[in-house]
C-alpha cells in the first residue's frame, strides 16, 4: 500500500476511533432531561441520544465494538504503512536493513499510538465531555445506524458481559443512572441564582427541601415530659377522657419496658367502649418505632410509613427514650419553607 493511500486510510481509522470514543463519553454525561426536552420539540437527533441512553450498556458495547476496530486496523494497516515508509530512509542513513527495518518498526508504532492517543481518544473525549448535550445530538444518529447495523453482535456481546457480572454479583445496569448528592444540588441552586435563572424565593425553596430531610430527629422531639400518657391498666373512658382534654388522637402508655413503647388510639377506645368492654388500654395498644435521635428526618419519615404508624419514639445513645415524634411534624418540616 502506497504511502498516501494508508496515511488516508490511518486518518479515516483515527476519525472513527474519535466517533466512538466521543459518543460513548458523550451518551454517559449527557443530561437525559435537557435531551428528552429536545426530542418532545421533535428534534429526531435528541430522541436518538435518549434512545442510546435507554440502550446504555449496548451503547456502550457498540462504542467498544467501534473502538476495537479501529484500533486493530490502526495496527494491522497503519503501522506496517509506516514502517515500510521509514525502513529505506534509515537504511540509507547507514543503519543495517535489519536494524533499519526494526528501528522503523519503533518508530511508525510510536507514531501511530501518539496519533491514536491525541485524535482519536484525548481530543475527542475531552469535546464530549465539554459540551455533552451538543455532542450527542450530533453523534447519535450515525451511532444507532452503527448500532442497529451490528445489533446481532452486540447483543451477542452484552449478554456475554452480563452473565459475567451476575457471576460475580453485580447486577448491570441497562439505562443511565445518574444521581447527584444534596451538595451537588445546592452548587447547582446557587449558581442558578447567581446567573439569575431563579429567583430568591425559589433558591429558598429549594435548599429548604434539601435541607429538610438532613436535619436531625433531634429537633422536633416532644420530651419524654411533655408526652401524653395513660397507665397501661386505664379503661376506655380514661383514654377517652385524656383524648378530649388533650386534643390527642394517640396517647402513649405509661410505664416501663414494652408498654413504653406502644400507643392506644382514642378510636379503639371508643370502639371498646361500644361494645361495653373494660378492655384495659395495654390491650388495645399497638407497637410505636423507635429510632435513634441522630435520624435524619427524611429517614424517620420512611420508617413511621413503613410501619404505618404515626408516632415513633426518638432513643439516645444510651438506649433511653428521649421523647416522641409526630409524621404530622415530620412532614410539615419537610414541605414547609422556613
Amino acid at each position: 500500500m502506497s504511502l498516501a493511500l494508508g496515511a488516508l486510510v490511518t486518518l479515516a481509522l483515527l476519525v472513527g476511533n474519535g466517533f466512538f470514543v466521543a459518543t460513548e463519553f458523550a451518551l454517559v454525561a449527557a443530561r437525559r432531561p435537557r435531551l428528552e426536552r429536545a426530542a418532545a420539540r421533535g428534534a429526531r437527533a435528541a430522541s436518538a441520544a435518549v434512545a442510546g441512553i435507554d440502550e446504555l450498556s449496548l451503547t456502550l458495547a457498540g462504542a467498544q465494538l467501534g473502538i476495537t476496530m479501529c484500533s486493530l486496523g490502526l495496527g494491522l494497516v497503519s503501522e506496517p504503512v509506516f514502517a515500510a515508509t521509514f525502513t529505506p530512509v534509515i537504511h540509507a542513513a547507514g543503519l543495517p536493513e535489519g536494524a533499519a527495518h526494526a528501528v522503523a518498526f519503533v518508530l511508525a508504532l510510536a507514531l501511530v499510538t501518539f496519533l491514536h492517543m491525541v485524535i482519536g481518544e484525548m481530543a475527542p473525549k475531552s469535546w464530549a465531555i465539554t459540551d455533552p448535550e451538543r455532542s450527542a445530538t450530533l453523534l447519535a444518529l450515525p451511532f444507532r445506524a452503527f448500532a442497529t447495523i451490528a445489533r446481532p453482535v452486540l447483543a451477542a456481546l452484552n449478554g456475554m458481559t452480563n452473565l459475567m457480572l451476575r457471576m460475580i454479583g453485580v447486577r448491570p445496569a441497562n439505562s443511565q443512572e445518574v444521581s447527584r448528592t444534596p451538595e451537588q444540588l445546592h452548587s447547582i441552586a446557587q449558581d442558578s441564582r447567581r446567573l439569575g435563572l431563579i429567583e430568591e424565593t425559589e433558591l429558598t425553596l429549594l435548599t429548604t427541601a434539601l435541607d429538610a430531610p438532613r436535619a436531625p430527629l433531634s429537633d422536633l422531639v416532644v420530651p419524654v415530659s411533655q408526652v401524653v400518657s395513660v397507665p397501661p391498666a386505664a379503661t376506655p373512658q380514661e383514654v377517652i377522657d385524656t383524648a378530649a382534654r388533650t386534643g390527642r388522637l394517640r396517647i402513649m402508655l405509661r410505664g416501663s419496658g414494652r408498654h413504653a413503647a406502644r400507643m392506644v388510639h382514642v378510636r379503639d377506645a371508643y370502639l371498646a367502649r361500644a361494645r361495653g368492654r373494660e378492655t384495659p388500654a395495654r390491650d388495645l395498644a399497638h407497637p410505636v418505632p423507635a429510632m435513634p435521635i441522630g435520624t435524619p428526618v427524611g429517614e424517620a419519615v420512611t420508617t413511621l410509613k413503613g410501619h404505618h404508624s404515626h408516632l415513633g419514639l426518638a432513643v439516645d445513645p444510651d438506649g433511653r427514650i428521649a421523647g416522641l415524634v409526630n409524621l404530622d411534624d415530620l412532614l410539615t418540616t419537610l414541605l414547609t419553607v422556613r
